[in-house]
């Protein structure tokens, strides 16, 4: 059994068996065959085997023909490795003395391999020796790859045909259109080496509630598929081969958990009000159309950010107006007319690619570069596309366009001018529309929370995006497991400019909301009520425990907290005050 510890993303906890992507690709179905089919395991394996070996042949020739030889004998390394008869013995006696299947057989086999190389590039202490043990290691994982494949016919890395029983996927990286084929129906959890926070995988995680810890570290090589897993995406853990006792104490939480979800069920019809009788909005963050119902579920007044990034992605042209407004229009079916749905217009860039803005691609640091509404105003007809149909649907609903990414007024105004032409182009062509849709931007570089008082005369509200907000603050790439230690919401540089945004609504007399992951963590609330936030938008499964907290607190008490966390010097003093501050509010939620 083997603790691996990492950044919790999504909460839950799951048991469950193991499926490796990326370096396996494929589900071992069974690691025990009977003892009586042992030989006839070994014969699928020696033909696996002899296929790869000739596929391996074959491709020498091709690339040899095509290329240079040099180009050839990769394969012809490859060609050997599955002929060398001690390489085969090896894993024929796994088969033969522990019953395992072939494809246990080849996994284990091959992985426990790895594992010596990679304690051995560890300690050695050559760079070029170095360099020679990883890409041996790498090489032994690609031989697997195309055993495995070849003994059970399925292309490695798929996810979609994902069926049948659930399972915990472990990989190196998960894109957000790769989570998007996931579903708790057939994913427990899921836990990666890489990744930060508030990647838009982890968001998606959320979402689709499924436990997920990410940025654990390598580990994959320590795993085989089917083997036991556990995640607890509450203390970002994942525990390899966990012993019966760990395994009851884990679905003893799992349990807990669940029926802590019901007690929160009863607040789901009461209002969301402080003990002073200070009325907080609450709204949910969406991805996805359905997920407009899971708002109304859990007691959300209505949507206060939809992301509209996923109409893009897993597509290989641009979603049709009619593709947007169908997606906008089945919102406002699920939510209601009369309850308000805040469109974000197109985020794409950065950690979140789709294949019709591949000039993405090619940028050396896509987090400062074409992302967001800067692709947009680069990419006029695409964002008028998306501006109509907004536009259109907004005609059956309450309706609201949010402008990402705004870092200049310069920015703010080309956006405000292009919808201003688009409104014109529906007169023109007679198209019905709402014409005074309220239009508001988000703030989420510190150049637009110190410009908030400019902004802020432009439009009519403003919503916090706290995730990028907070990384381009600390100048920590939320993705990067080696420096995501550096992203605190905490951070006091942060909440000063939380404060200014905050203020400068107020004295324009906008509303201002925080749609980022930090408005749907618990620990938070008090803070953000105190410094003045009368509206929250989370993740529709953390919508009841906010309310709860809010529910057990004053205003005055809210800023005695905000103003202890103001006058702090670093992210941790403010930290310890607010989990003091939650233990007493909730403390289950500190258990």
């Amino acid at each position: 059994m083997e603790y691996r510890y990492g950044t919790a993303v999504s909460p839950g906890i799951a048991i469950g068996p193991a499926l490796v992507l990326d370096t396996e690709g494929v589900r071992i179905p069974n690691k025990l065959v009977p003892a009586d089919q042992v030989d006839a395991e070994v014969v699928r394996l020696r033909g696996a085997l002899d296929d790869a070996a000739s596929e391996a042949r074959e491709k020498r020739q091709r690339y040899t023909a095509r290329f240079e030889p040099a180009i050839g004998n990769i394969f012809a390394a490859q060609q050997s490795a599955f002929e060398d008869p001690s390489f085969r013995d090896r894993l024929e006696h796994l088969i033969r003395t522990q019953t395992y299947s072939a494809e246990y057989a080849v996994s284990r086999g091959i992985r426990e391999q790895v594992k010596k190389l990679e304690e051995a590039q560890r300690k050695v202490g050559d760079l070029a020796a170095s360099e020679v043990l990883r890409r041996r290691a790498g090489d032994l994982i690609d031989l697997e790859k195309q055993i495995l494949s070849t003994l059970l016919g399925q292309v490695p890395n798929a996810v979609a045909p994902l069926g049948g029983d659930r399972v915990v996927i472990l990989a190196n990286d998960l894109m957000p259109s790769d989570t998007a084929d996931f579903s708790p129906r057939t994913v427990w959890a899921f836990a990666t080496e890489s990744g930060g926070p508030t990647s838009h995988t982890a968001i998606l995680a959320g979402a689709l509630e499924i436990p997920a810890v990410v940025g654990v570290g390598r580990f994959l090589t320590d795993v085989s598929g089917g083997d036991m897993i556990i995640v607890d995406g509450n203390e970002g853990k994942i525990i390899l081969d966990p012993d019966e006792e760990t395994v009851r104490k884990y679905e003893a939480k799992r349990i807990a958990a669940l029926n802590r979800a019901d007690r929160y069920d009863a607040l789901r019809g009461k209002p969301a009000v402080t003990h002073d009788g200070v009325a907080i909005r609450l709204l949910g963050n969406i991805e996805l159309a359905p997920e407009a119902a899971h708002c109304a579920d859990r007691g959300a007044e209505g949507v206060g950010l939809y992301r509209t990034e996923f109409l893009y992605l897993n597509k290989s042209s641009d979603p049709t107006e009619a593709e947007h407004y169908d997606a906008y229009r089945a919102v406002i079916d699920e939510i209601g007319a009369n309850r308000p749905v805040v469109i974000r217009t197109l985020d794409l860039g950065a950690d979140k690619f789709s294949s019709v803005s591949g000039l993405l691609s090619v940028e050396k640091n896509p987090f400062l570069g074409l992302r967001s509404v800067r692709l947009c105003l680069r990419k006029v007809d695409l964002f008028r596309t998306q501006l109509r149909a907004i536009l259109r649907a907004a005609a059956h609903g309450d309706i609201r366009i949010m402008f990402p990414m705004i870092s200049t007024l310069g920015e703010l105004r080309q956006c405000k001018t292009l919808l201003n032409e688009v409104k014109e182009d529906l007169d023109e062509a007679g198209v019905p529309y709402k014409a005074d849709i309220p239009v508001g931007t988000m703030i989420e570089v510190p150049s637009a929370a110190i410009l908030a008082d400019v902004l802020a005369r432009e439009v009519d509200f403003f919503s916090v995006g706290t995730n990028d907000l907070i990384q381009y603050t600390l100048a920590a790439d939320r993705n990067n497991e080696h420096v995501a230690h550096l992203y605190d919401p905490a951070d006091p540089a942060v909440l000063r400019l939380i404060r200014t945004v905050v203020e400068a609504a107020g004295k324009a007399g906008i509303d201002v909301n925080v749609c980022g992951e930090m408005s749907g963590e618990p620990l938070y609330t008090p803070l953000l009520i105190g410094l003045g936030l009368r509206s929250l938008s989370a993740t529709p499964r953390k919508i009841p425990e906010i309310k709860r907290v809010i529910r057990q607190l004053s205003v005055a008490e809210a800023e005695t907290v905000a103003g202890q966390a103001l006058s702090m010097d670093t992210a941790r003093q403010v930290q310890n005050l607010l989990r003091d501050q939650l233990r007493r509010i909730l403390p289950e939620a500190v258990e």
